[in-house]
């Protein structure tokens, strides 16, 4: 084979195969066969393409291509189930062999996807697996490492989602206007999981899981070409600028640096750029989401000169207005630093101390993290070095754990 051919197919499937999987699922209405249909397709196009050239719209070539091996495996499925050629006629019948495919149409199919796979009749671990699996293409096992879980316990999970989706006959479509927002926050709550789990981990080795971040940041590519909602913006933006300064945030024996001390040359001013113009048409629409206010907080965080130039008080009317549409105790806590940035240590540790009271937040790492380090500015080594070790305690993942060691390491000097 011409190695120019052979580079060529492995960049189309690079750049298609989820995007053939995507239209070949519409098509056949069976995850586990057009998977089947998908690579056969590609099969094929590594044997014709080097001898009949590559073809004009390789995509279509690659749909029409896997849907006649889908069928043909169907057939000969039916000499042992009659009903399986039952369904070979019937998927014949019903899709064209034309070359003039919609290229909406086949854009369209990975939205369907996405919402398909973020079904609420679903359970949300299996909207997240099947999302992973099915959308961006990772392997079991690779989802499994990602989320501490086995192969054979994910691999189960995706199999009852996909078996549900078939049995419940849940169509793969986009929702309809009314259906719209309930149905878009469930997705774009799917894809911010896949993304924090990429831009700090939650355990293992890796504190940042690239591959996760970069998948997230597609499907949100994605959604927003296809569907330009104000908070799917948002949240887009939010994901690039938060990426922005993944080269920064560790050094090279993979610690931890803080936001204070990262070298903001190394930040991407292109992502921090692109992610700013989201927000600048996401804010005007009149509805303040939880995605575009976040976004817009992180963008203030990647314009500031250096950390000390850092405008804490837009910062902090931004967390009231959060706090406003969505109440958390998370949202407490990193108003409650950004305060302390703005009016001084004493006033985090009360607001932060006011949480632990409440019984909240006490058993997440970054509340006595945060709360040891306003006690040290304040002077308190003792209760300050007190709250890092329970912060160590809790710490889940293995970089946050050697951060930590190492303030408390530097406090007790």
């Amino acid at each position: 084979m011409p190695a120019t051919i052979e580079s060529q197919i492995n960049a189309i499937y690079r750049t298609e195969s989820r995007r053939v999987r995507a239209t070949l699922i519409r098509l056949l209405n069976d995850f586990d066969l057009a998977e089947e249909a998908t690579q056969d397709a590609f099969a094929a196009a590594l044997q014709q393409w080097p001898i009949e050239g590559v073809p004009q719209h390789p995509r279509a070539w690659l749909v029409s291509t896997g849907r006649f091996k889908a069928i043909d495996q169907l057939r000969r499925r039916a000499r042992f189930h009659s009903a399986l050629g039952d369904i070979a006629e019937s998927l014949e019948a019903a899709s064209s062999d034309s070359d003039d495919w919609d290229e909406q149409l086949l854009a369209d199919d990975q939205l369907r996807l996405i919402f398909t796979c973020c079904h609420p009749s679903l359970a949300p671990e299996a909207q997240l697996a099947l999302t992973l699996r099915e959308v961006c293409g990772l392997t079991t096992e690779a989802i499994a490492r990602a989320f501490l879980t086995s192969p054979s316990t994910l691999a189960q999970r995706i199999v009852r989602a996909k078996n549900k989706i078939r049995d419940a006959g849940i169509p793969y479509e986009i929702p309809g206007r009314s259906e719209l927002p309930t149905r878009l926050d469930a997705v774009l709550q799917v894809i911010y999981l896949v993304f924090n789990e990429g831009y700090s981990a939650t355990s293992g080795s890796e504190y940042i899981r690239q591959e996760l971040a970069q998948e997230a940041i597609r499907l949100g590519r994605l959604v927003v070409e296809l569907l330009p909602e104000a908070e799917a913006q948002g949240l887009l933006a939010l994901m690039l600028i938060q990426d922005s300064r993944r080269l920064a945030r560790l050094d090279t024996q993979g610690d931890l640096i803080r936001l204070e001390d990262q070298d903001r040359r190394l930040w991407d001013k292109e992502q921090i750029a692109e992610g700013a113009a989201l927000i600048q048409r996401a804010l005007p629409s009149g509805e303040a989401h939880s995605y575009c206010i976040q976004a817009a907080i992180a963008a203030l965080h990647a314009q500031a000169p250096s950390f000390a130039d850092t405008d804490w008080q837009e910062i902090t009317g931004f967390y009231d207005l959060l706090l406003q549409i969505n109440p958390s105790p998370i949202v407490e806590l990193n108003r409650a630093v950004a305060l302390a940035m703005r009016d001084g240590p004493a006033t985090g540790l009360q607001l932060i101390d006011d949480l632990l009271a409440r019984n909240q937040l006490i058993d997440y790492h970054l509340t006595h993290a945060a709360r040891a380090e306003f006690l040290q500015q304040l002077g308190d080594r003792e209760a300050a070095k007190a709250a890092l070790e329970q912060a160590l305690l809790l710490a889940p993942q293995a970089a946050e754990q050697r951060f930590l060691q190492r303030r408390l390491a530097a406090l007790e000097k």
